[in-house]
């Protein structure tokens, strides 16, 4: 297990490299080229720089976050093979540098739904929560128009201003898309990567829709253990993995996240652990990493991770904005510096338990 935290970019990101580093325990960064553009093939100068500017903080890139599907691939448009091919590209020059892991998503339009950016708590820190109340009474452009107001000035991944501006023309493209459709061009698209991917060594690892049902009716497919079941199935492939998410997967109480990993053994190649707090089954928020501080068993999760032999970079998710932090929302640095030496902690009790047998 390699202990990672997220981080956009210079430029995107108020966390340093530097601070990064400082983080006991911390080896490394889940990052981007935050400036791409879904569908564009990413240049090979670029990649270098990211890489050179986080190695000359005493870091590893530990993974791509995130390669974004262009919509003409999800949706299966007749133009979805030039820009698959762009993405294939963009995998070679990955791996040509030595980069072996991609998350990414299938989601259709929003890469992930909350409904509040800074919910305040009891301990006077604010968080992201959700409310199936309030999306109930939003349309999707103002729902759009409220995230970039409370983003700390900071673009939100997958609630960027440009696709605001087309979130109309997104809806009639997925306007006859549903789960079926979904899959089917989820299938298509992993067909023609996959030579690459083993080529490579890429791993490619999905992360499940947030929350883990139909939001504004279209359709959501990575939600449970059936469907990523049947995602593993349908391309057999071990370079086909998934992003584990606790805090993704765990919006559905019906999910049982330690069950759903061992379920999963050897096709995790990518953890995000976090808590969430509910209220009832569609008003939660995030909490603390602690266990204690929302609603999953934190140690559980690890634990299972640990005995199904998980090696690949976790990260701490999204933190509460504490200390009068002003940062992208979830995305501060202290409760996530907070988040990474929790999960060590715990991964270091079940390893030395594990040994003494």
């Amino acid at each position: 297990m390699q202990m990672t935290l997220r981080w956009y970019g210079s430029g995107y990101d108020t966390v340093t490299l530097s601070q990064i580093r400082q983080i006991p325990g911390v080896t490394g960064v889940i990052t981007t080229l935050y400036g791409t553009k879904p569908g564009e093939v990413w240049e090979r100068e670029d990649i270098a720089a990211l890489k050179a500017e986080v190695e000359a903080a005493g870091l590893t890139i530990a993974g791509i976050e995130s390669v974004n599907v262009h919509d003409a691939i999800k949706a299966g448009t007749p133009d979805r093979d030039i820009y698959i091919d762009n993405y294939i590209e963009t995998l070679r020059r990955l791996g040509e540098a030595d980069i072996h892991l991609v998350c990414y998503n299938f989601m259709p339009v929003f890469d992930w739904t909350r409904t509040e950016l800074a919910r305040r708590r009891a301990d006077g820190s604010t968080v992201l929560a959700y409310t199936q109340a309030a999306v109930d009474a939003l349309d999707p452009e103002r729902m759009f128009s409220e995230v970039n107001s409370n983003s700390n000035g900071a673009v939100m991944p997958g609630w960027e201003p440009e696709r605001l501006a087309h979130v109309k023309e997104l809806f009639e493209l997925y306007s006859t898309v549903d789960d079926e459709a979904l899959f089917s061009n989820l299938k298509y698209f992993l067909e023609r990567i996959m030579p690459v991917c083993r080529e490579y060594d890429i791993k490619m690892a999905i992360h499940p829709d947030d929350p883990a049902w139909p939001i504004f009716g279209l359709p959501r497919i990575i939600i449970n253990k059936e469907n990523i079941l049947r995602m593993m199935k349908m391309v057999d492939d071990v370079h086909n993995g998934v992003t584990f998410c606790s805090g993704s997967y765990g919006t559905n109480l019906n999910n049982d996240l330690p069950d759903m990993i061992r379920s999963l053994k050897g096709r995790i190649h990518f953890a995000h652990v976090r808590n969430l707090k509910f209220h009832s089954p569609d008003n939660f928020e995030e909490s603390a990493h602690l266990s204690s501080d929302g609603t999953f068993d934190m140690y559980e999760i690890m634990r299972a991770l640990y005995e199904t032999g998980f090696d690949g970079p976790i990260r701490p998710d999204h933190g509460r904005m504490i200390w009068d932090e002003v940062a992208m929302p979830g995305y501060g640095l202290y409760d996530r510096a907070l988040g990474a030496a929790y999960l060590n902690g715990l991964w270091e009790a079940i390893d030395k338990n594990a040994k003494r047998g």
